[in-house]
Formats: structure tokens, C-alpha cells, sequence
């Protein structure tokens, strides 16, 4: 049986996801999920969930893009939710329409603001480690009727194979440090966006450009993520990210 590029882009990214260096950034982990969820799946988009280690609260990590970065938020200030539930039950979500009369809608508030976006139906998969639940990863979706069973389980497997990454750095350090290391890509998500930020202004390039050029400069330089973008915003952007432009 001939094997077809999209099942050779299953493997890679299965292994890309699975094997990382001893001290890959988590966020860095995470943001890659989403990406290569988006890519290979027929979703609008995808974000990453976590509960706080202090609060236990859902609080959103990393997204594939800005409008999910926006849906994520806006749960956020709403109190309501596909993410929030998700993260809160630790529990997977089916496949949830946000159409419909709005007294049938499960999300009264923030089923008109997705649907604003382009979203007509959401969905989570779960993201663990072995006797401990992270969070979840969020499926945002502008035709529900192409999202199979099988969609949802590739997506499973693609969170697993971050959290075999996961788990292996847990078997080289205590539950705490891993707990820790998460706790700082909540921090770094910040000084991320404000890169971000500063990226755009300076080079006139979209969010979603801005990142994508952060990223790219950083993994071409096996730089972490959060180092460059706290150097990017304090102002010193690396000559080659403005040489790039020209």
C-alpha cells in the first residue's frame, strides 16, 4: 500500500513532537503542536490550555495563530467557554456546534463572538502527562461536518506525542520542575507578544508574520524562543531579522 504524502507528513510531525533536545522550551513544544494540528487537520485553528499550578484556573498558553489567540482571550474576559470547560473537566470535548437559537447555545456570550470570527463549532482534546492532567489543546472550526472521529483522534495522537516529550524531560527532573518550567511559558507568553508587537511596528508585518519571522530567526539559531524575544523587547532586534526585509 503506497504511502501518501499526508500520512508522511503524519510521521513527521509525530516524530517532530516526540523527540526534542534535553532542553527544549516547553512553549516552544506547544506552539508546534498547535501549528502542525492546523495543518493537518480541517480546522480553522488551535490552542493550548493549562491549569495554573497555583490557581488551578484554565489560562491560556500558546495558539496557532491570532485569531485563536483572540477566541482564547475573549473566553478569558467572558468566563465561559469551550476552552474553560475543557481545561476545568480535564476531560476531552466533543465536537460543539455554536449555531442555533440562542437559547439552546452552550456558551450564551461567547457563541456569537466566535461565530463573528468565522467559528461555527469547537472542540478539545486532552494534553497529560502520566498521573498528572496539563490543560487541553482547542479545536476552533468554520465546517464541523469535515472534523471526523479520525480527525479527533489524530489530533489525540499529536497531543500525546508532545506530552512523550514531556514526559521524558519529567524523568529527568522532579514533578515540581516540570510544573515550574510550565509556569514560566505562562510568564514568557508576555514578553512574547510584546516581540511580537515590536516586530510588526518596526518591519509592517502582520502578528501572525511577526511570529512566524520570531520563530523562524530562533530555531535557525537553536535560540530559545523567550531569550529572543526578550532581547526583541528591549529594543535590540538582531541585524539579520531587519536584513531580512530589505
Amino acid at each position: 500500500m503506497p504511502t501518501t504524502d499526508r500520512e508522511a507528513h503524519i510521521a513527521d510531525a509525530v516524530l517532530d513532537l516526540a523527540h526534542r533536545q534535553a532542553d527544549f522550551d516547553p512553549l516552544e513544544l506547544l506552539h508546534d503542536l498547535t501549528s502542525q494540528v492546523a495543518a493537518l487537520l480541517p480546522v480553522r485553528c488551535a490552542g493550548v490550555t493549562i491549569l495554573d499550578r497555583d490557581t488551578h484556573e484554565p489560562v491560556h498558553v500558546t495558539a496557532s495563530d491570532e485569531l485563536c489567540l483572540a477566541l482564547e482571550q475573549e473566553q478569558s474576559a467572558l468566563g465561559e467557554g469551550p476552552c474553560l470547560d475543557s481545561a476545568r473537566a480535564r476531560r476531552p470535548l466533543p465536537v460543539t456546534s455554536l449555531t442555533g437559537p440562542p437559547g439552546s447555545l452552550r456558551w450564551p456570550r461567547f457563541a456569537p463572538y466566535a461565530r463573528r470570527a468565522g467559528i461555527t463549532a469547537v472542540a478539545a482534546v486532552s494534553l497529560r502527562l502520566p498521573q498528572m492532567a496539563l490543560g487541553g489543546m482547542n479545536l476552533m472550526m468554520s465546517h464541523p461536518v469535515g472534523v471526523s472521529d479520525q480527525d479527533l483522534r489524530l489530533a489525540r495522537t499529536l497531543a500525546d506525542a508532545a506530552a512523550v516529550a514531556l514526559a521524558h524531560q519529567q524523568q529527568l527532573a522532579d514533578k515540581d520542575t516540570i510544573l515550574d518550567q510550565l509556569q514560566r511559558a505562562l510568564d514568557s507568553r508576555l514578553v512574547i507578544e510584546q516581540a511580537k508587537g515590536v516586530l510588526s511596528a518596526r518591519l509592517h508585518l502582520s502578528m501572525d508574520e511577526a511570529f512566524q519571522r520570531l520563530r523562524a530567526h530562533a530555531r535557525s539559531r537553536q535560540q530559545k524562543l523567550t531569550e529572543l524575544s526578550a532581547r526583541i523587547a528591549r529594543g535590540d532586534i538582531p541585524t539579520e531579522l531587519l536584513d531580512s526585509i530589505r
